[in-house]
């Protein structure tokens, strides 16, 4: 069968203006609702930064506490979702396992079908607790490991922590994850931000725009692109061979993972920048320190002979390495941090919605006649 595929001109919507948002910008760098990620990185909590995803405004120390309580409330997962973690088959993804978890609590969710922006943030706090149960539940099964009760005296990434490595966590640990939480919870009109958006365009639901981004966040080009950065970064062995190592993909005109970015392509991404420090301050083993050294001859390589800086992804996974997870759970962290950001989005698209629903160029065969099947040669 022919596919005219030669004729096809694919963009991927480059540059295109999709829409509207008041939620976060890559213009002067990257902004969450106003606020520089910088600063947010620097000073604030994942937990603040949620709140003001979800409200607009950073909280007050009352609102905040609220929140935190209403988040403490909400951690219980069903019953029947946990044991639906044990029946998977071992071999599905945990990123997979996820999407189907959190499809599942659509079912349990006393409010899945209304869709006032009351009904909405509380679906989106239960997702925002219930995602780090799910992730560490199905890792912790999988080992044959009992499960960890969270802890509301914890904060986010410290329960987070405690409940997948069933101890807790040390303040250093604890501010590393959190970091990469406030860098990867928003992103503008990314793939799996933009996808949940078209969902919820449509008046479905929360839980299905999110599973449907979960979908999208998967794909290596996305969220999935972290796991390869790992595996990327594994193949060198010493900082002597990691400017061979560039050379020799560049001969062969493979990509590597972590290297850049569709929108940042004339500055740093300044995620990017922020836990470079967060990995470096993390690099207190003879191992952890030689892979520093090797992603600066990697970073440096990349420079001088493509021009490419590196994305978040690059760093992240070594923090992740360095916080002692397996690499099959660096793209649930990336949802586990990234749902604040869908959620709000979703809330927004409804607020003022139009159903999105973009045209295409048709460059297929020209109008022509039927012929009968007995006519065909």
């Amino acid at each position: 069968m022919k596919y005219m595929t030669d004729k096809l001109k694919v963009t991927g919507l480059d540059g295109v203006i999709a829409g509207e948002t008041a939620i976060s910008t890559l213009n002067n760098g990257l902004h969450y609702r106003g606020y520089a990620i910088e600063e947010l990185a620097r000073d604030a909590t994942f937990t603040e930064v949620a709140y003001l995803l979800l409200h607009g405004e950073l909280p007050t120390e009352e609102s905040l506490a609220d929140f935190r309580a209403i988040l403490a409330e909400s951690d219980e997962v069903p019953d029947a979702v946990i044991q639906l973690l044990h029946e998977l088959p071992l071999h599905i993804a945990p990123i997979d396992v996820l999407r189907t978890s959190i499809s599942a609590l659509g079912h349990f969710d006393l409010q899945a079908n209304e869709n006032d922006v009351i009904a909405n943030l509380g679906k989106a706090i239960r997702l925002l607790s219930h995602i780090p149960v799910l992730i560490a539940a199905r890792y912790r099964l999988t080992r044959g490991l009992e499960l960890v009760e969270p802890d509301s005296e914890l904060s986010f990434a410290g329960n987070f922590l405690s409940l997948l490595h069933g101890r807790l966590p040390s303040a250093r640990d604890e501010r590393a994850l959190e970091r990469t939480l406030i860098c990867y919870a928003d992103h503008e009109f990314n793939a799996s931000t933009f996808t949940a958006r078209i969902v919820a365009s449509t008046g479905s639901d929360l839980q299905s725009a999110v599973t449907a981004a979960v979908g999208a966040l998967k794909g290596a080009l996305h969220g999935g692109a972290i796991e390869n950065v790992w595996e990327e970064i594994q193949q060198v062995q010493s900082p002597s061979d990691a400017e061979r190592f560039v050379r020799d993909a560049i001969s062969k005109k493979r990509r590597i993972a972590g290297f850049g970015h569709r929108v940042y392509r004339d500055c740093p991404d300044p995620r990017a920048e922020l836990l470079k420090e967060v990995s470096q301050e993390l690099a207190t083993t003879d191992e952890q320190q030689q892979l520093e050294e090797i992603a600066d001859v990697i970073e440096a390589a990349m420079w001088q002979h493509k021009q490419l800086r590196p994305n978040v992804d690059w760093p992240t996974a070594r923090i992740y390495h360095s916080l002692g997870f397996d690499a099959e759970l660096f793209t649930p962290l990336f949802a586990a941090a990234r749902v604040i950001g869908w959620s709000a989005h979703f809330i927004e698209q409804q607020s003022a919605n139009r159903l999105i629903q973009p045209r295409s160029n048709y460059v297929g065969a020209m109008p022509r006649p039927f012929v009968p099947l007995h006519d065909r040669g």
